[in-house]
């Protein structure tokens, strides 16, 4: 354990998956390390994150099929939903997660797990919990807050963000969801499920970092679930109280007023860097977060700053590949850096919404001409089967085939996107998918009917048919 003044390997800040991931590796490595955590071992993914959203989604997903068995010769009912036992189920799922995350754990593996927020005092040392920590290198792994927007009366209504909204235990009537991102989508759809009316407003449209084409069918599904979507609104002021709140919006200059018993507030994240001293520590830092460089350099060389506090992207798995590149430089001495170009990110809807590389729009504008491929879920035999037939790929190719970006919408997304990224990530070409022998009857089929897509033109064009024309004379 570090004493009151101690020197370590390695200091960091922030036990989310990034600083979990960093803390892992430094110490099987032999390194001293300090970690910090100013709240809960595990970061927001676990506790007001990834875990609890998926756990509340898997609910609605349980209960909306309840719904929809009539299809296959089973009879549907309405499910009666116990608020407060979905809410026990997310938490047992928190539950059966955290130990893995724990300081016992860590402390197990020789890292000393300090509670308490950290700041810098000097460019080489931290002060955390009446102790000062001197470290040859520092990673800054604090993450992000939400957003609260700067909207007249919000700060005097009750509402939610995702750092609160898995302490409720009660269904609202009307949950009013400002922000239409991944947050405000899901949790727009898990609620809708789950029993509640839903609208979402957005002053953009609804996933904006998105394919619009593949877009649409995540909308369509919400709109069939019943959740009212507005995109495109200027909201004005937020009133009212507990069980009764008002939002006043403006939409192509008509005055719009929507009242909700409970309300989500899902417009974005920040980083997560206020009062660590950065400027004594000469750590450059704005409104988007820690300046770095590609090796996730801060200003100040011996510190490393990763996921969400660095900019950019704001995903776990984006911290925890930020957490391989730093161990390389900072204990490994090899000068490794980030590369998004395969970089894939899901949006957990019904049906889930995934991608890798670019989409069309950037495609065009980076190489212009490019061939577009699409196969749909209602021509694979496996979604026919299991009624999910709503979706597609897109898949982005040069005309010679390189793979410029994939995109799915469709059942199991987030799984299927795996082989793109893959691809992407290997520079491989898109025969290598074409060829490849998928499994029959999958969902999977999908990805190599795209592929093939792009040979089709060849194999059945008048090209091939003259040549298999000329070598049938031969027997």
């Amino acid at each position: 354990m570090t004493t009151a003044s101690d020197s370590v390997d390695i200091c960091v800040i922030g036990a989310g998956s990034g600083g979990l991931v960093t803390a892992y590796a430094a110490s099987h490595m032999g390194r001293r390390v300090v970690l910090i955590e100013g709240l809960r071992m595990g970061g927001d993914c676990l506790n007001t994150g990834c875990v609890p959203s998926k756990a509340l989604l898997a609910a609605g997903k349980a209960a909306h099929a309840m719904r929809h068995t009539g299809c296959f010769g089973i009879t549907p009912h309405e499910p009666e939903i116990d608020f407060a036992a979905v809410n026990r189920h997310v938490r047992d799922i928190i539950a059966t997660i955290e130990p893995n995350d724990s300081v016992e754990r860590y402390q197990s593996f020789g890292v000393d797990v300090i509670t308490g927020h950290a700041r810098f005092v000097s460019p080489k040392s931290v002060e955390v919990a009446g102790r000062t920590i001197h470290a040859r290198r520092f990673v800054i792994a604090t993450g992000s807050r939400a957003v609260v927007p700067p909207i007249p009366g919000l700060d005097s209504v009750p509402s939610f963000t995702n750092e609160t909204l898995f302490d409720n235990r009660v269904l609202p009537e009307h949950l009013i969801v400002i922000g239409g991102g991944p947050i405000g989508s899901e949790m727009a759809q898990a609620h809708r499920r789950l029993g509640s009316r839903v609208t979402v407003l957005d002053m953009g449209p609804l996933l904006p970092h998105d394919d619009p084409e593949l877009t649409a069918v995540v909308k369509a599904s919400m709109a069939d679930d019943g959740i009212e979507i507005i995109e495109h609104v200027a909201i004005r002021e937020v009133s009212g109280e507990a069980g009764s709140i008002s939002v006043s919006c403006d939409r192509n200059d008509q005055a719009l007023v929507f009242e909700g018993t409970h309300l989500l507030v899902a417009a974005g994240r920040r980083p997560d860097i206020a009062d660590l001293g950065l400027d004594t520590a000469g750590i450059a830092h704005d409104r988007s977060g820690i300046r770095v460089d590609r090796r996730l350099r801060t200003t100040n060389r011996r510190v490393f700053a990763i996921g969400d506090c660095a900019g950019g992207f704001q995903f776990t798995h984006l911290a925890s590949y930020h957490a391989g590149i730093v161990i390389r430089n900072a204990l490994l001495r090899f000068p490794a850096k980030v590369n998004l170009d395969a970089f894939p990110w899901v949006t957990y809807t019904d049906p889930e919404l995934a991608h890798v590389g670019l989409t069309e729009e950037a495609a065009r504008k980076r190489h212009g001409t490019v061939t577009v491929l699409r196969f749909s879920c209602a021509e694979n035999d496996r979604a026919i089967a299991e009624r999910r037939t709503r979706g597609l790929i897109k898949v982005v190719t040069t005309p010679r085939g390189r793979i410029l970006g994939a995109t799915i919408v469709a059942a199991h997304a987030g799984e299927l996107i795996a082989p793109w990224v893959l691809a992407i990530g290997s520079g491989l070409k898109i025969g290598a998918v074409a060829g490849m022998i998928a499994p029959y009857p999958t969902l999977g089929e999908i990805s190599k009917r795209a592929a093939g897509s792009f040979y089709t033109p060849r194999v059945f064009g008048k090209g091939m048919k003259r040549l298999a024309g000329f070598l049938a004379r031969f027997g």
